[in-house]
């Protein structure tokens, strides 16, 4: 297996954001997202009280820096930013040690 790299983001919406206003948002971001070197997969999951957690995971730490230097100046990623009180953001990556997948 290799040793691959999980951002994760926890964050809270602005309060003048709504769900669908959201969905779009991180839509639109997916395309920046998926174009970085490196990317593999991302997931995004919210509960009742608003707290989102996206994952994304990353084939190297190296990539995963790449694009969190990038994201702030990619059109695609202004409406997902925009959307997020900053004050809320907590960013952290961790290594794979041991995965389950379903297959």
């Amino acid at each position: 297996m290799n040793a691959t790299i999980i951002e994760t983001v926890l964050f809270k919406l602005n309060d003048d954001v709504n769900d669908q206003a959201f969905s779009e948002a991180i839509k639109q971001s997916n395309k920046f997202v998926t174009s970085c070197k490196g990317f593999v997969a991302r997931r995004l999951s919210c509960n009742n009280d608003g707290q989102w957690i996206e994952h994304i995971e990353w084939e190297t730490m190296s990539n995963a820096k790449a694009a969190a230097s990038k994201i702030g100046s990619d059109r695609n990623t202004q409406a997902f930013i925009g959307a997020i009180n900053g004050d809320s953001v907590q960013m952290f990556h961790t290594q794979i040690k041991t995965a389950l997948d379903a297959n």
